[in-house]
């Protein structure tokens, strides 16, 4: 999207002349991996920031979930911010933010504050992968092509994923776990050295105000996901609705969704408008990659538990299958990107595809997992579950282009990504933590009471460890339990497909160009405009 004509050379005038043409998309590309690896905290971290800060897991994690509520509410005004500022500006912006939040963050344990900050953060970090892949979009697709251009997307955002686990993984292991941080923060510095040495500030269509937008509702959007984001995450440690704070937080849920549907009918031009959700085909695509997050979530809980409490792997042995999901990242994007477009043939079916590839991750975990495995029977479950993350999201995407206008397609994206980064998988990960616990006390009295006086016979009896090996015993068909109902539910969804095997759209729409979006911004203002 760097240049005027569809049908022309691609260029990118943001670009300075001495910039050989043939590098400039490539440097854009590298700042929207630079982008997609910065984040508030970082995953692969995690233990040593507990045990350093004396933060629990549930702050750091809800450290995570704000940094994507950033990122997902933050979609609907994109186009909005591109049409008034000059990609120069935002990217330094988005840039500039990144290093100080990034700077910031391993100093902040006054958890409000450190919430806010990866809540900015996460703005940034899409502002700027938007930016960047924007403007190398005519260059991966001249015709605007989305089934490559999301393919391509989801290889940055879920390779970069996996990048940044590894890296933060071996700067913990090596280093300090703040050096994360310094290395992010170093990379947003090679950007803006990038931007302000290379880029000049140019613009393809005329500047139109910030007239019109919702900003209170984008506000009471964000408070609902995160609302919803501490119930489900803290809702555990605070024994559910026994507790009083649960209590009060339900009622605070839903007096927020009242303001925000009744803003969102009472206004001109609310957030998420009330049209947005009258799409056919959107609920269920909503429902579904809700589902898919929520079985996904089993890598955050059960896999942890198996891998840090029953097999006890170290970190750098615990990262070894980030390269597994890796691979099956890329396999997965190159896969859906050879079935929609070069294939073309139906997405209902790629869909299929991703779930019979996320069924086989369930049940690889189901039938190998036991405390005698070895690392290396867990390597094709985890590209499985990347193969599948990459396939169904890419699908997904397009599917919701395919369905919606252009007026409304980044309102849905933006629903869109409230469920698929944050409600998603902190629903799933409520889940299967409050089943752990159950079937963890329930297999502990069951098999419990097999334990007689026999056993206890031998002098001196080895209690510590005997009850040790009970334990791991125990969490092992706990998890196993667990494992098995998600792939049952797996496998009804997998079969519910299979009865409606119908296409969403076989032909693709076309693309507006820039300045047709821009024109049509502004004739809604005029027309508006007129009828006050």
């Amino acid at each position: 999207m760097g240049a005027p004509q569809l049908n022309g050379p691609f260029t990118m005038p943001m670009f300075r002349a001495f910039v050989p043409r043939k590098i400039q998309p490539w440097i854009y590309l590298f700042m929207a991996f630079t982008f997609q690896l910065s984040g508030g905290i970082y995953l692969g971290t995690l233990n040593e920031m507990m045990g350093e800060t004396t933060l629990m897991r549930e702050d750091l994690m809800m450290c995570l979930y704000c940094n994507l509520a950033g990122m997902a509410i933050y979609f609907p005004i994109l186009f909005r911010m591109k049409f008034r500022f000059t990609n120069k500006t935002l990217m330094i912006a988005a840039a500039s933010g990144a290093l100080i939040c990034n700077l910031l963050a391993p100093h902040i344990t006054f958890l409000p504050l450190l919430w806010a900050v990866c809540f900015v953060e996460g703005i940034c970090k899409i502002q700027g992968t938007f930016e960047c892949m924007s403007n190398i979009q005519l260059w991966m697709t001249p015709k605007r092509d989305f089934t490559v251009f999301f393919p391509g997307l989801h290889v940055v955002i879920l390779g970069s994923m996996q990048l940044a686990n590894l890296l933060s993984t071996s700067f913990m292991y090596y280093y300090h776990w703040s050096y994360m941080h310094l290395f992010i923060s170093g990379l947003m510095l090679v950007d803006l050295l990038i931007l302000y040495g290379c880029t000049r500030h140019f613009r393809i269509i005329k500047k139109l105000p910030l007239f019109g937008i919702d900003w209170l509702g984008a506000v009471l959007w964000a408070t609902l996901l995160l609302e919803v984001a501490y119930l489900f995450n803290y809702g555990d440690w605070y024994d559910w609705w026994d507790s009083p704070v649960i209590r009060r937080l339900t009622v605070a849920i839903f007096i927020t969704l009242f303001f925000c549907i009744g803003r969102m009918l009472s206004i001109r031009h609310p957030y998420i408008e009330p049209k947005m959700w009258t799409y056919r085909h959107l609920f269920p695509i909503l429902i579904l990659i809700t589902l898919v997050e929520a079985f996904l979530a089993t890598e955050h809980v059960l896999e942890d538990v198996f891998r840090g409490e029953i097999m006890k792997y170290e970190a750098m042995v615990n990262v070894q299958l980030s390269w597994f999901v890796l691979a099956g990242v890329l396999c997965g994007c190159a896969f859906a990107y050879w079935w929609m477009h070069i294939r073309r043939y139906n997405y209902l079916r790629l869909i299929i595809v991703g779930i019979i590839a996320l069924a086989g991750y369930l049940g690889g975990y189901y039938f190998l997992l036991t405390t005698e495995i070895p690392i290396s029977d867990l390597y094709l479950p985890s590209a499985l579950r990347g193969f599948a993350y990459a396939v169904l999201s890419a699908t997904f995407m397009v599917c919701l282009e395919e369905i919606m206008t252009f007026q409304h397609f980044f309102q849905g994206l933006s629903v869109f990504n409230m469920l698929h980064m944050v409600v998603g998988g902190v629903m799933g990960a409520a889940l299967y933590t409050q089943g752990f616990s159950y079937y963890m006390a329930d297999n502990m009295a069951r098999y419990g009471a097999a334990v007689d006086r026999v056993a206890f016979s031998q002098s001196p009896f080895p209690f510590g460890h005997f009850i040790e090996g009970f334990a791991e015993q125990m969490m092992e068909i706990s998890i196993k339990q667990l494992y098995g109902w998600v792939l049952y539910a797996c496998l009804f969804l997998l079969l519910l497909f299979l009865i409606y095997d119908a296409p969403i759209r076989r032909e693709l729409k076309p693309m507006p160009s820039w300045r047709g979006l821009r024109k049509e911004v502004a004739d809604a203002f005029k027309r508006e405009g007129m009828k006050k």
